[in-house]
């Protein structure tokens, strides 16, 4: 583990070096990640300076991409709207943020009671994107196939009772489509597998986490050592979703051999476009390399 924070530490001296990340451009996923991460490093080197970071991070999010309701996607032209996937991240980030620091976590029930009417329609589903002021769905967009597990665990996670309406309205949508739902993308795959490790014990959860698994079998493409995009593009690899899908192994304890080959190969890996230095690869890669927060510990281990 101490050779993983040492190069975190190093890929964090080059982002800021290079005016990547923290003081780049923002972009609400990467940003969502960068706060967990912080927290992190909070709690692996019991440093307070990496928790200033954190809510230095939150503010500046706030400032930028903040919306009267909801959060922009992004701060590009072409990154507008709203995404309920990077909304619900963001509220994982809150919700982390806040174990240590209270005020988040109202933030975080602040900002779900905010957005969720917007979103998610009861019996329907919940839709993938809305315009930018949430005064309805962005055009060619529908309803998102993860988007009612995103919301539905986050949402547990920050607080059931505070939430509670919410939560009801989410609940349907994730039994009722939970035993037909295919994901075959690789980014897709590693969330499920991230979101099942909160309530493993629950039916979805088991389902979904070994359905999960299964797929990402045809996915693994040895040597060189990568998930491919989907089953059906073999030759198709993306640093930043392959750290997503090491960090859905490591919350279920899945493959740790792969983890590791994953992040050896694209330690080298260039793939010679904007993937190279987008912020989004190197902060999801620190994250692959110290899942932190990021990972429960096992259910059995867990108090209360």
């Amino acid at each position: 583990m101490h050779g993983a924070i040492e190069e975190v530490l190093a890929r964090l001296r080059w982002l800021r070096a290079e005016r990547i990340w923290p003081n780049g451009l923002r972009y609400l996923w990467t940003d969502a990640f960068g706060v967990v991460l912080l927290v992190s490093l909070h709690h692996a080197l019991a440093e307070e300076s990496y928790l200033a970071e954190a809510e230095a991070l939150v503010a500046d999010v706030e400032r930028v991409l903040g919306r009267p309701r909801g959060i922009r996607i992004g701060e590009e032209p072409d990154r507008d709207g709203q995404y309920f996937h990077y909304l619900a991240m963001w509220l994982f980030a809150l919700h982390v943020l806040g174990r240590t620091k209270p005020a988040y976590r109202e933030k975080a029930i602040a900002l779900a009671r905010a957005i969720h009417p917007s979103f998610v329609v009861p019996g329907v589903g919940v839709i993938w994107k809305m315009a930018e002021d949430l005064s309805g769905p962005y055009p060619g967009y529908g309803l998102g196939a993860l988007d009612p597990f995103h919301g539905y665990v986050v949402y547990r996670l920050i607080d059931e009772q505070a939430l509670a309406p919410e939560i009801a309205d989410l609940q349907p949508l994730v039994e009722r489509s939970y035993p037909s739902l295919e994901v075959t993308q690789d980014l897709g795959l590693g969330m499920i597998l991230w979101m099942s490790q909160f309530f493993p014990e629950e039916r979805w959860a088991h389902t979904l986490r070994v359905r999960a698994l299964s797929t990402l079998e045809r996915m693994w493409i040895d040597p060189p050592g990568y998930f491919c995009r989907e089953p059906r593009l073999p030759q198709v690899r993306f640093a930043f979703t392959n750290y997503g899908v090491s960090i859905g192994l490591q919350a279920v304890g899945a493959h740790p051999d792969r983890v590791a080959a994953l992040n050896r190969y694209f330690a080298s890996y260039r793939s010679h476009d904007e993937y190279d230095r987008n912020a989004i690869t190197h902060v999801m890669g620190c994250c692959s390399l110290l899942p932190g927060v990021l990972i429960e510990p096992p259910f059995f281990l867990r108090s209360g």
